[in-house]
C-alpha cells in the first residue's frame, strides 16, 4: 500500500505527462498539488480558499442537493441555487392543473410563501480525511476477499462512529482508485429545504428534450431554494419556527462579463466515471447495452409524448417521468457516437496489448487481464437480462404500484393512500407501454432468462397483447375504480383477492426471478471484477509513471477547471462559446410547448428594456467551457479566477457524453447557464428583485 501511495503522490504532483488539457476531477483536500497548473491558467486564489477546515472556504458554499445534484449558497440567509431539472420533481409536486407552477413558474414574494419539500435534503461537507492506513490496517492481498471486505467494513464503521461521536454530523468512508485509497467524509445534513423561485418550464426547460445535450443552448436551467435551520443554526425537520440558515460561506456573484479564454472552475459532486475500465466494459456499452436501452426507451417516449400532447393534465402528471426517461436516453446516443468516433474500444485494446507485454514477467500482474476478460464474458448474459428487467419490467407502473400498495391495504388510511399515485398516473400510457415493451422482452430475451410465469401466462393468453389486457382488466390496482372495489371488501375477502391479483402475481414472479436468478450472480461477478481492478489500477500506475491519474467520480466533492472555449462539432461547423436572448427568440414557437416563450419575455425583447442585465443590446443566456463534468455536476457552481459565481453547470454537449469513459479536449464542453440570465429572469420575469438584495453581486 505504501508503494501505491508513493505512486499516487508522484502522479498527482506531476503537472505535465499524458494528462490532456482540462481533464480531471480533483480531490479538494489535495488541490494544492494542482494549484501551480491552475495558476498558470489564470486562477487567482490559494488552495486554502478552495478547501480548508480551519477557516471558511469555497467548499462551505457547496452542497450535495437531494442525493444526486449539486447546489450553491448565494446569500448569508441560506438562499441556494441549483438546476431547474434538479428541483423539477419538487416543483411538479406543488403543481396542479389549476396552479400550474411548471408552466407558469413559481415566485415566493416573501418568506411566508416559500414552499416546504418533504424528502428533500442538502449536505455540506465539513471535512474529508485520508484514512487509507486505518481502513487497511491488517488487510493483506493474501487474505480471502470476504475476510478483507469484513475487516474494511469494520474499520470504516469505527472511523465513522469516532468522527460523529457527540455531534449531529453524518459520515461515510469512500473508496478511491478501486479501493487503493480511502477517504472519510463528514457531512452536515439539512432537511428543511423550501422552494423560493422557479421560472416557467419554457425558460427552465426551454428546448426540452430536443435541445437536451445540445449546443447552442438557451435554457434558464435554475431554481432557487432556501435552507432553514433551528434557532441554533443546526439541522431540524420542517417547522414554521425554523429560520434561514446562516452559512459559513456564501458565494459572491460576478456580473462583470465573460470572454473566451477566461478561467472556469466547477465545484461539485460528479456521480460516476469509468476512466480505467478494460475493453470488455466499453464493448458491452457500445455494442449491446446502449443500443438495447435506447430502442426500448424510444418506444416508451413515443407513447408518452403522444398522450401528453393530448391532455394538459397528463402532460403535468408525466412531466418529471418523461424527463427521467429522456435524459439518459439521449445521453446514451451521444455517448455511443463519441466512443465510436474516438475509437475508445480500439484504444483500450491497444493499451491492454501493451499491458500484457509489460506484465509478462510480473507474477503479481500477468494474469489480471485474462481473468478480467473471463469474468466479463460470464457477466454479459446477466447484464443483458438485467438491462431488460430494468427497462421493461420496471417501466410498468401497475406492477410497481401493486407491489408497494399491497403491503398497506389493511392500514387505516389505505383507501386514501393511493390518491397521490393515481393523480400522476395514466392507465392508457401504462397499457400501451406494457404491450410495446413486453413484446420486445418476449422476442429478444432467451426463454432461459425469463420467469416461467411470464412464458406460461403469454402462452395461455395467446399473445403479449392479450396478456396485458387481462392483466389490466383483472387487477385491483389498475385504476381508482378497481382499487376502490378492493378497499370495499372485508378483510378476509381482501386477503383472498390479493392472492389471485394478476399484477401482484407478475410482480412477485419478476422480482423473485431477478433477486434469485439474475442479481446475485450479477453482483458477485461485478464484485470479483472490481477486486481485480484494484491491482490493475496499481499496475497501470507502475507501467505509466509519467501519467497523471485522477480518481473516478463517486458522488463526492471534486474540483475541475478549464476555460471558456468554443469548438467544432463536425467538419465545416464552428460553435461560439456564448448564447444570448436572440437565440431564444429565433426558436420561439407558440405551437410547441418546449419553445413557447413566455409573453413577459417576448415583451421585454420587443422593448429591449433589459436594465442592468443588458449586454450589447441583448442578454447573455449560456456559455460553454472545457471543464470535465458528469452526472451529479448538475447545479454545480461555475466560478471565475477569483472564486466568484459566473454560472450554474447544467449539461454537457452531445459530443461530450462519452467523457465518462474518455475525455476529448477538442470536443468535450460543459454547458453553463450564465448567472446574468439567472438574475435577469428573477428580476424581470419573476418580479422577485427583492431576492437580489440579499446577494453579494459584484458589477
Amino acid at each position: 500500500m505504501k508503494k501505491f501511495i508513493t505512486l499516487l503522490c508522484a502522479a498527482l504532483l506531476f503537472a505535465g505527462g499524458s494528462l490532456r488539457a482540462d481533464e480531471g476531477m480533483w480531490i479538494p483536500s489535495l488541490i494544492g498539488t494542482r494549484i501551480k497548473d491552475m495558476k498558470s491558467k489564470g486562477f487567482k486564489l490559494k488552495a486554502e480558499d478552495l478547501y480548508s477546515i480551519n477557516q471558511a472556504s469555497l467548499k462551505d458554499a457547496v452542497v450535495l442537493f437531494g442525493g444526486g445534484c449539486t447546489g450553491e449558497v448565494i446569500s448569508d440567509e441560506g438562499l441556494m441555487l441549483t438546476n431547474y431539472h434538479c428541483g423539477y420533481y419538487f416543483i411538479g409536486a406543488h403543481s396542479t392543473v389549476e396552479q400550474d407552477y411548471l408552466t407558469n413558474g413559481f415566485w415566493a414574494m416573501n418568506r411566508s410563501e416559500e414552499l416546504p419539500n418533504p424528502g428533500l435534503n442538502v449536505k455540506f461537507l465539513i471535512r474529508m480525511d485520508e484514512v487509507t492506513d486505518q481502513v487497511l490496517e491488517g488487510v493483506t492481498d493474501q487474505m480471502p476477499q470476504a475476510e478483507r471486505d469484513s475487516l474494511i467494513r469494520l474499520h470504516s464503521q469505527q472511523l465513522t462512529q469516532q468522527a460523529t461521536a457527540g455531534t449531529h454530523y453524518e459520515a461515510s468512508v469512500e473508496p478511491f482508485y478501486y479501493g487503493n485509497q480511502y477517504f472519510l467524509f463528514l457531512y452536515e445534513k439539512f432537511t428543511d429545504i423550501r422552494l423560493v423561485a422557479a421560472p416557467p418550464s419554457s425558460i427552465g426547460k426551454f428546448g426540452g428534450d430536443t435541445d437536451n445535450w445540445i449546443w447552442p443552448r438557451h435554457t434558464g436551467d435554475f431554481a432557487v431554494f432556501r435552507i432553514y435551520a433551528n434557532a441554533q443554526n443546526q439541522p431540524a425537520d420542517y417547522s414554521p419556527d425554523n429560520v434561514p440558515y446562516r452559512p459559513r460561506k456564501s458565494l459572491a456573484i460576478s456580473t462583470q462579463g465573460l470572454k473566451e479564454g477566461d478561467f472556469t472552475l466547477v465545484y461539485g459532486n460528479p456521480g460516476r466515471t469509468l476512466q480505467y475500465v478494460v475493453s470488455d466494459a466499453v464493448d458491452y456499452t457500445l455494442n449491446h447495452g446502449n443500443p438495447d436501452k435506447i430502442r426500448l426507451r424510444t418506444k416508451r417516449l413515443d407513447i408518452m409524448n403522444a398522450e401528453q400532447a393530448k391532455s394538459p393534465a397528463v402532460r403535468i402528471a408525466y412531466a418529471a417521468k418523461n424527463a427521467r426517461i429522456a435524459n439518459p436516453w439521449k445521453k446514451w446516443q451521444g455517448e455511443s457516437k463519441g466512443l465510436a468516433r474516438l475509437g475508445t474500444l480500439e484504444k483500450k485494446k491497444a493499451l491492454e496489448a501493451e499491458f500484457t507485454q509489460w506484465a509478462a514477467d510480473k507474477p503479481a500482474y500477468r494474469d489480471l487481464l485474462p481473468e478480467l476478460h473471463k469474468l466479463y464474458a460470464e457477466l454479459a448474459p446477466y447484464a443483458y437480462a438485467r438491462d431488460y428487467y430494468q427497462e421493461v419490467y420496471e417501466a410498468i407502473e401497475l406492477t410497481a404500484f401493486a407491489s408497494g400498495a399491497s403491503k398497506n391495504v389493511f392500514k387505516e388510511n389505505a383507501a386514501r393512500a393511493a390518491d397521490g399515485y393515481f393523480k400522476n398516473y395514466s392507465r392508457t400510457i401504462d397499457i400501451l407501454t406494457a404491450k410495446a415493451l413486453l413484446q420486445e422482452y418476449e422476442e429478444n430475451v432467451p426463454q432461459a432468462w425469463m420467469p416461467a410465469y411470464f412464458r406460461e401466462a403469454v402462452q395461455k393468453a395467446g399473445s403479449v397483447e392479450a396478456f396485458v389486457d387481462t392483466l389490466f382488466n383483472q387487477s385491483y390496482f389498475s385504476s381508482p375504480e378497481n382499487y376502490a372495489k378492493l378497499m370495499a371488501l372485508d378483510s378476509a375477502d381482501r386477503a383472498a383477492a390479493l392472492k389471485t391479483d394478476p399484477a401482484l402475481q407478475m410482480a412477485e414472479a419478476f422480482t423473485q426471478y431477478f433477486k434469485t436468478r439474475i442479481d446475485p450472480r450479477y453482483r458477485q461477478l461485478n464484485a470479483q471484477i472490481n477486486q481485480l481492478y484494484r491491482p490493475y489500477m496499481r499496475a497501470l500506475m507502475e507501467m505509466q509513471p509519467d501519467k497523471t491519474f485522477f480518481p473516478d467520480a463517486n458522488l463526492t466533492l471534486r474540483v475541475s477547471y478549464g476555460q471558456i472555449e468554443g469548438y467544432k462539432p463536425v467538419d465545416a461547423v464552428s460553435y461560439e462559446p456564448f448564447s444570448t436572448l436572440e437565440g431564444i427568440m429565433e426558436k420561439d414557437n407558440p405551437d410547441i410547448y418546449d419553445y413557447d416563450v413566455p409573453k413577459t419575455l417576448r415583451d421585454l425583447y420587443a422593448s429591449k428594456e433589459y436594465g442592468r442585465w443588458g449586454v450589447n443590446g441583448t442578454v447573455p443566456v449560456a456559455f460553454i467551457a472545457t471543464n470535465h463534468t458528469t452526472g451529479g455536476n448538475s447545479g454545480s457552481p461555475v466560478l471565475n479566477a477569483r472564486g466568484e459565481l459566473i454560472g450554474i453547470n447544467f449539461d454537457r454537449t452531445w459530443e461530450s457524453t462519452m467523457s465518462d469513459y474518455e475525455f476529448d479536449p477538442v470536443k468535450c464542453r460543459n454547458i453553463i447557464v450564465d448567472i446574468r440570465y439567472v438574475l435577469f429572469v428573477i428580476d424581470r420575469i419573476g418580479n422577485a428583485g427583492y431576492l437580489l438584495d440579499e446577494m453579494n453581486i459584484i458589477d
